[in-house]
């Protein structure tokens, strides 16, 4: 773990507009002590990379419930590559079949939360991953 508080940005890609979950999980973050950014329904990938540079976040996590979260995770993967964002913490969750779910981890999300997934689950995840 940082000697610095870690920083959480929970973001919602794309036209989603269900953000209950999201909030749930940022909630129990700052619970958990995590400093924690929410961006807000409806981002482009670009502004998602963007305040994960501007907010200097350890950990990246999307949520995605529109059925899109393949297209939209290769969108951001690729610009958190191009901008050296390479060495964060990616998480996503959402409606994510299972099926999906080793494409999203082969794109580097090495958290995948599907719906239903325990908040204490992927705080635990967090601590145990972030460098």
């Amino acid at each position: 773990m940082p000697d610095h508080p870690v920083k959480v940005l929970v973001a919602k890609p794309g036209l989603d507009g269900h953000d209950v979950g999201a909030k749930v999980v940022v909630h129990a973050l700052i619970d958990a002590g995590f400093d924690v950014v929410y961006s807000g329904l409806r981002q482009t990938p670009e502004a998602i990379v963007d305040i994960a540079i501007k907010q200097h976040a350890d950990v990246i996590g999307l949520s995605v419930l529109s059925g899109a979260h393949l297209p939209l995770c290769r969108r951001v993967r690729d610009l958190m590559m191009e901008k050296g964002l390479h060495d964060k913490l990616w998480l996503v969750g959402g409606n994510i079949p299972e099926d999906d779910r080793m494409v999203l981890r082969q794109l580097g999300f090495r958290g995948v939360f599907p719906t239903g997934s325990h908040t204490a689950d992927i705080v635990s995840f967090i601590r145990e991953n972030v460098k």
